[in-house]
């Protein structure tokens, strides 16, 4: 999910264990037109936020595959120590046990599973046919983003990062009111010693360790970016409210890729795959995809 928090120091004490463990569990829909997706869930979130995505894309004959990022539903004093090279290694574990059929294989993220999606295109640019971006996170600066966020460069370098959380507020990064309510109903009575069920629903409490994660990856990242070379599609909100149109279009300017566009969507916040656009977001996923399949 989003990362629109209000801060939070964590209390001591025993630490609610979740209904699973966070490495298994992702889902799967085998296809029938040779082509296959790879798609990547959020930080914080699980492989379900992807599934209208994925079943609309299955609907067109795609094998679709989105696995559980690295420790995400395993207990928070687990999970905040989580590196970023770890998550990396479970995707590109996942990239390569993809069915062997020689089709295309698409991959495609969300948030920071974007990032992800564009680690694997620098890494394998000849096994990746094409890469979907859906809200890049590369600078949080929505409108409704963490307003203590200029406190994060003292958690970075200090031990304070290991206890400092951030904790899901409305919007949620759904616009849809309806969507809101429910995932309201889940966050509005977690606590950081009781947080239900993460395998499924994603954590309510966002770490400031893997905060500093992302700041990492993003070091390393930026400077590959112009490497990058094949088709990219960029999809975002203009109100996203968690990182701004800045990301993509800066990500559009630097990318090394010929093919590319960007998707500008005007009814929807950040979790584009879940709000009230979630249906264009795949009919334009679909699109881009299905013309580079048949290059």
């Amino acid at each position: 999910m989003s990362v629109h928090f209000a801060f939070h120091f964590k209390k001591s004490g025993n630490t609610a264990h979740p209904s699973t463990a966070g490495d298994e569990g992702g889902l799967f829909f085998n296809g029938d037109n040779g082509a296959t997706v790879l798609l990547i869930h959020g930080l914080t979130g699980s492989p379900w936020e992807m599934g209208f995505l994925a079943k609309f894309l299955h609907r067109k004959g795609y094998t679709v595959v989105c696995p559980r990022l690295a420790n995400h539903g395993t207990p928070i004093e687990i999970f905040k120590k989580t590196t970023w090279q770890q998550m990396y290694r479970s995707v590109r574990t996942a990239f390569l046990e993809l069915p062997d059929d020689h089709g295309p294989v698409f991959v495609a993220g969300l948030s920071v599973g974007a990032l992800f999606a564009l680690l694997l295109a620098d890494e394998f640019p000849d096994k990746v046919t094409a890469v979907g971006c859906l809200s890049p996170i590369l600078f949080f600066d929505g409108w409704n983003a963490p307003k203590r966020r200029f406190w994060l460069p003292l958690a970075y370098y200090t031990p304070l990062k290991h206890y400092f959380f951030f904790k899901e507020k409305p919007p949620y990064g759904i616009k849809s009111e309806a969507i809101r309510q429910r995932v309201h109903q889940y966050y509005h009575n977690t606590t950081i010693d009781n947080m239900g069920d993460v395998s499924r629903y994603g954590y309510p409490f966002y770490p400031v360790a893997l905060l500093y994660q992302h700041h990492l990856m993003l070091k390393y990242l930026r400077k590959r970016i112009p490497y990058i070379k094949i088709p990219t599609q960029i999809m975002q909100a203009t109100e996203d409210d968690m990182s701004s149109v800045r990301n993509s279009k800066f990500l559009y300017e630097r990318i090394g890729s010929k093919t590319k566009e960007i998707v500008f969507l005007e009814n929807s916040y950040h979790v584009i795959i879940a709000d009230q656009e979630r249906e264009k977001v795949a009919r334009e996923m679909c699109r881009f995809f299905t013309s580079l399949a048949t290059v």
